[in-house]
């Protein structure tokens, strides 16, 4: 099938995952870095933090380690879409028999496609090192679908950071939230090992939360009220992200 053939939003989503593909520096960061971060952690740290997380640290991290690949090339959407605003794209669009909106759909789609192949290449990893899952089919079945929730919702924040902020530079600084917020959360550590003033919003903010579900489904446990409690937060976060980003792109092509 021909571009021209194709509807508006995945002609934008091809757009988006060529630019990504241009873009050697932030795919490679967005890959290896999670990567490093996993072989650090386990080839250094795993044999002295087994005992703490009463198990196989490589099968305890990885879960970890896959939302921060996630949450990272999520996060490279806030500038991409930041870029077509600022740079008039979007108000050109405007002009054309095309829907403007189709910018962000193609956004988030080629992202959500994007980062679930990067977390296969953290995946393979990670079995290269010890991860050792007993999934069934179901339950990865389960594992992809939440994946892919959280990829989609946390693209679907970045999109309206981008489209908030006043500078390239701003709409990058998402990153540092998408990193931070896994090393507050049970990614990495149990959070009975966290200071006080820590622990507890380590054990209720949502990374949390989707971590262990996680968890549970890659170990054959899984937990009822983590995976509810998961994705209520994943759909809660995905409706209020929705509004926000429609009503600032609003006002952006409009601007």
């Amino acid at each position: 099938m021909s571009t021209a053939t194709l509807p508006a939003e995945l002609v934008f989503a091809k757009r988006s995952i060529t630019h990504s593909l241009r873009n050697l520096d932030s795919l490679v960061t967005a890959v290896v870095a999670p990567v490093a971060i996993m072989l650090l952690f386990v080839t250094v740290f795993g044999s002295a933090l087994d005992s703490t997380v009463g198990g196989s640290y490589a099968d305890y991290v990885t879960p970890g380690v896959m939302l921060l690949c996630a949450g990272f090339g999520a996060a490279l959407t806030a500038t991409s879409i930041h870029t077509d605003v600022s740079k008039g794209f979007v108000q050109r669009l405007r002009t054309m028999p095309v829907r403007a909106s189709g910018v962000i759909f193609g956004h988030v789609l080629a992202s959500v496609l994007r980062n679930l192949a990067s977390i296969v290449i953290v995946l393979l990893v990670a079995v290269a090192m010890g991860f050792r899952p007993t999934a069934t089919p179901l339950e990865w079945l389960g594992i992809v679908g939440l994946l892919a929730a959280y990829v989609l919702v946390f693209t679907l924040i970045a999109a309206a950071w981008g489209l908030a902020s006043k500078s390239v530079e701003s709409a990058g600084m998402f990153s540092f939230i998408a990193l931070f917020l896994p090393y507050l959360s049970t990614a990495f550590m149990p959070a009975d090992n966290l200071p006080g003033f820590l622990r507890g919003f380590a054990e209720h903010q949502p990374v949390t939360l989707v971590i262990e579900a996680l968890r549970g489904l890659a170990t054959s446990a899984p937990d009822s009220t983590t995976l509810t409690h998961s994705l209520l937060w994943l759909v809660g976060l995905g409706v209020g992200a929705t509004l926000l980003t429609a009503r600032l792109f609003d006002r952006a092509a409009r601007s």
